[in-house]
């Protein structure tokens, strides 16, 4: 058995706990396919995980892998998998678990599709996490309609800056608050207005018909912009103060239609294929920040820590 470049951690703690270091490369079960990875974008549960944040959930044994998500070829099908050939040019997640950041992957064919025939595997990853969980929260949690009012918090964040392009896509009137910096890029990602988050005000916005929340802070108060049937959704929550974290939770699912929807997106082939549509037709467009090569892990995790992200920080593997 051969072994493979992997990135994985030790301890929790900053960037610096990170190491490229080696592992088994996988052999793929009878119903897996063996993808050759190209590139794997950087998602903001990966800092919490390497942080220690999440350990409740990730638990306490290590080494720990990383990386969610993947773009790359198929290198080997299992025997019971049909409908996928080597040499196919796929993106996928890896679902409830972790581990992209390495040279393969084995994954069940359901957590693949074709990758857009009309991308590198770096655009395309940067597009992949951000567009399945702006898909997810807008259409099947909010069930945002054309002429809605929609706030996106973090607009030139990986979520951010795609759900921008898809609030747009769906017929909303798209309002996001970004770093003072960033506020053109993302009036040029379709937004209709583009607010400075540290200089206005959550008093100063008004109502909106949706929320998608990327940040995670003040939810309760954000919550209270909500016009009757309002709707809002959270894609992360504030692990810095886990006990109010928590309250905030517990009281939004007593409050009706009011309550923040909270999830974690596992998408399948079918979601994957409906986004690659999207991107192939040119309605939504990549937004990569930098491309680092697999060594530079640790430098690109204090990146996307520094703040001030357009898109995503993305990691060339093959």
């Amino acid at each position: 058995m051969s072994d493979m470049r992997a990135v994985l951690f030790d301890r929790f703690g900053p960037p610096e706990v990170l190491r490229v270091g080696t592992l088994p490369r996988p052999v793929p079960a009878p119903d897996e396919v063996l993808v050759r990875v190209s590139a794997v974008s950087l998602n903001g549960g990966e800092l919490l995980d390497r942080a220690g944040r999440t350990r409740l959930v990730t638990g306490r044994t290590f080494p720990k892998p990383t990386g969610i998500d993947f773009a790359g070829e198929v290198a080997e099908v299992g025997s019971s998998v049909t409908g996928v050939r080597e040499g196919d040019q796929v993106w996928g997640l890896l679902g409830r678990r972790t581990g992209s950041l390495a040279e393969y992957v084995a994954v069940r064919p359901e957590r693949i599709a074709p990758a857009p025939g009309n991308l590198t595997p770096v655009d395309a990853v940067s597009l992949l996490a951000g567009a399945t969980t702006a898909v997810t929260a807008l259409r099947e949690k909010a069930a945002v309609r054309p002429g809605e009012r929609l706030l996106v918090r973090g607009g030139s964040g990986g979520v951010g800056s795609v759900a921008v392009q898809i609030g747009k896509l769906f017929g909303a009137r798209v309002v996001a608050l970004a770093g003072a910096a960033n506020l053109d890029f993302v009036r040029g990602l379709g937004a209709d207005e583009a607010l400075d988050r540290r200089t206005t005000p959550f008093s100063a916005l008004g109502r909106f018909d949706v929320i998608l929340d990327t940040a995670g802070t003040q939810q309760a108060a954000l919550r209270r912009l909500l016009a009757p049937g309002g709707r809002m959704v959270a894609v992360t929550a504030d692990f810095d103060r886990p006990v109010a974290a928590v309250a905030t939770l517990l009281a939004s699912t007593v409050h009706g239609r009011g309550r923040i929807r909270f999830f974690s997106g596992n998408p399948d082939t079918e979601l994957l294929t409906e986004v690659a549509g999207y991107a192939e037709r040119g309605e939504i467009v990549p937004v990569v920040d930098t491309v680092h090569p697999l060594d530079d892990i640790v430098a690109a995790h204090r990146a996307l820590e520094s703040g001030g992200v357009r898109g995503k920080h993305v990691i060339r593997i093959g």
